[in-house]
């Protein structure tokens, strides 16, 4: 699934680089060559055959970038460019991103590595790339005119600096910022433990969490947007687009979770307790870990969480703002909760046979109905369950918990049938009588009876 070519023109060849000493260690070597993904798979990242051992992450419809050895320095290429990104299924974007994606591929290191990465812009305008969250020399943060100039159309720039510290970390610009990352310019670094017996899991995943406004039947986002965004996604996809968490009953889990949106994300996971096991700003030690099954990940963050995978069943993951897990955001639907449409669909039918009334009961029927949409967009509502439409989108997915599931697959196993007696159902009996409150009173609950 991962296309390699070179992204090398007449402007990469006379690299412009960060500075007269990595010049002095790059120079003549060549670039690496840079990968290229025009999937929206995941991609698996086998473990290391060399060097210490730890379990790869998983980017959820994403890819991990590849490197190669140059005397024991790991080097990577990024191409920022133009992109088209596959939001879902009938919905493209025309974004800026890293080597053929937004979000960009995912950088993987070791703590203690020396990483060389070289920037191509291939942008209509210059950028920088900044390390967010990484202590490195301030020469290589990417702050353009403030660490270094930046990186012109058709240039290559190098940042080179030493992995200290373990951890989760993200990568976008620091030049025109509200433009490029408005487009879709950000990834994650994650730098793994030098040790592999330090916090180990069975299964690793990553999400970035994004969100674009994208007019139904445009392709390029309003970068001037600051509350009202209509797509949230989870690296750059939307359910019912977004791959499962695939997980074997009895795995050690982490999800990692990074946020570059302009609002804070609470993310609610069903089935479970988990516990927030790091921040980007580090490792929270065993006892200053605190149980959750909400964590909230403020704007420019990232947390990551832990559980043991006990449970089988297909489990919720999501956002718990619930605009966050709708497609297609409209700002200006009024509400007909209660109206009586039924004149009104009269008069409009007239003009517009095809017209149907929604929302006098809620707006659930959205979930079901099929109607025409505007070309490059997708239902406010979408996405099928095995008992019905979930009437989810956006960011929203599910933790799949089986038995047998081997160490490197990450397949969708399908929905999971819930065993018999452990599955709500009708109930057609007698009913138990019930009570209810018709004002605002407090009441105090009578205290048990002893039993004894």
């Amino acid at each position: 699934m991962m296309n390699r070519r070179q992204l090398l023109g007449a402007g990469a060849a006379g690299a412009a680089l960060v500075s007269s000493q990595a010049w002095g260690q790059t120079m003549n070597r060549g670039l690496p060559e840079a990968a290229v993904m025009d999937s929206a798979a995941t991609v698996v990242t086998p473990r290391p055959t060399s060097g210490p051992d730890y379990t790869p992450v998983v980017t959820l419809n994403g890819w991990t970038l590849p490197h190669r050895m140059n005397n024991g320095v790991k080097e990577f290429h990024l191409v920022a460019e133009p992109v088209e990104r596959e939001l879902a299924d009938g919905m493209i974007a025309h974004l800026w991103g890293y080597n053929g994606q937004s979000t960009g591929p995912t950088i993987e290191a070791v703590e203690g590595d020396r990483v060389r990465i070289f920037v191509t812009n291939r942008l209509p305008e210059h950028t920088t790339v900044h390390w967010h969250g990484m202590i490195l020399p301030s020469g290589m943060d990417g702050v353009g005119g403030l660490s270094h100039p930046g990186i012109p159309p058709g240039k290559t720039y190098v940042y080179e600096f030493d992995l200290i510290k373990s951890g989760t970390f993200m990568y976008h610009p620091h030049a025109d910022e509200m433009v490029q990352m408005a487009m879709g310019m950000m990834g994650m670094f994650v730098v793994h433990p030098k040790d592999p017996s330090f916090m180990p899991v069975d299964r690793d995943f990553l999400i970035m969490l994004n969100a674009f406004d994208i007019d139904p039947g445009t392709y390029v986002p309003r970068v001037m947007t600051m509350a009202d965004f209509n797509l949230w996604t989870w690296n750059s996809r939307i359910f019912p687009d977004i791959d499962p968490l695939v997980v074997n009953q009895g795995d050690k889990v982490r999800v990692r979770v990074g946020n570059l949106t302009m609002t804070n994300h609470p993310i609610h996971m069903h089935g479970y307790d988990f516990k927030v096991t790091c921040t980007d700003g580090g490792w929270v030690p065993e006892s200053a870990q605190w149980p959750e099954v909400s964590i909230d990940i403020p704007v420019g963050a990232m947390r990551a969480y832990e559980f043991v995978a006990d449970h089988l069943g297909d489990w919720a993951i999501h956002c718990h703002k619930s605009h966050h897990t709708m497609n297609a955001m409209g700002h200006d639907v009024p509400t007909f909760i209660g109206v009586n449409k039924t004149q009104l669909t009269k008069k409009i039918r007239a003009f517009q046979p095809e017209y149907m009334p929604m929302g006098t009961a809620g707006m659930a029927d959205m979930g079901v109905m099929e109607m025409p949409l505007p070309d490059n967009t997708i239902p406010m509502m979408t996405g099928w369950g095995p008992h019905g439409p979930i009437e989810m989108g956006g960011m929203f997915s599910v933790v799949k918990v089986r038995e047998g599931i081997d160490a490197d697959d990450y397949e969708d196993p399908g929905w999971y049938e819930n065993p018999p007696g452990e599955q709500a159902y009708e109930w057609t009996g007698e009913l138990p009588e019930f009570s209810r409150v018709d004002d605002a009173r407090t009441r105090l609950t009578d205290k048990p009876r002893s039993r004894g």
